[in-house]
């Protein structure tokens, strides 16, 4: 008998609309259905929520978010496109093929709105890159939903709280239109592909509560 795979599942959202609360809060969920998960986050793990599984992943997440590092939109898609195929072949399919569940905080939504709607790289390439980098699976999440703060001083609000950067962050640093361009991808991208958007601007609990109501109903 073919054993069930499990179902890949993606938080997408702009910084600061808090997808890496929300991955925990829902991998606490399904554990009470009895589901087992992992948590996969591109280009890699916080250090400060842990260790990363994957090594070389964390190593090109200290590049990607070393803003002193000068560098174009494609040596970025090609940075978070390579993380993104070691965290899928080293961490997430084998899990998915022993039936776990894996949460993602990011994905390829994520490298459309940065290098294409804010940067300006061609979707067309980001998706050519993208399914050279990882498969079908990857780029056709089982459900996706996209976190949405259109609020920018709340939003700010939220990333300051992390407290000072010892090096200016690539993205986060960025000027207003950049992040206006990135927020307004988001929104077209959900459009585009009949992907559920959540408000962020809710207290935690409430916002966990409306992502659940959208993955429930595909659990056994």
């Amino acid at each position: 008998m073919t054993e069930r795979l499990g179902k890949y599942i993606v938080i997408e959202g702009h910084d600061g609309t808090g997808k890496s609360t929300q991955v925990t809060r829902i991998r606490e969920r399904l554990a009470g259905r009895g589901i087992d998960s992992i948590e996969i986050s591109e280009p890699a793990k916080d250090p400060k929520d842990g260790p990363e599984e994957v090594l070389i992943a964390s190593e090109i997440r200290t590049m990607i978010k070393n803003g002193s590092l000068q560098r174009d939109a494609v040596t970025n898609l090609l940075l978070f496109s390579a993380a993104a195929h070691e965290l899928w072949v080293q961490k997430a399919k084998p899990a998915l093929a022993l039936g776990k569940y894996a949460v993602a905080a990011r994905s390829d939504i994520s490298r459309k709105a940065y290098q294409g709607y804010g940067e300006g790289l061609d979707l067309g390439l980001i998706d050519t890159i993208t399914a050279i980098a990882t498969d079908q699976k990857y780029m056709n999440p089982d459900i996706a939903v996209i976190l949405d703060l259109d609020d920018e001083e709340e939003r700010q609000r939220r990333i300051d709280a992390r407290g000072p950067l010892e090096n200016p962050d690539t993205f986060e640093s960025k000027d207003d239109d950049f992040q206006t361009r990135v927020r307004d991808g988001y929104v077209d991208i959900a459009r585009k592909r009949g992907i559920p958007v959540v408000s962020a601007a809710k207290p935690i609990p409430e916002v966990t509560d409306d992502i659940w109501a959208i993955i429930e109903p595909h659990l056994p």
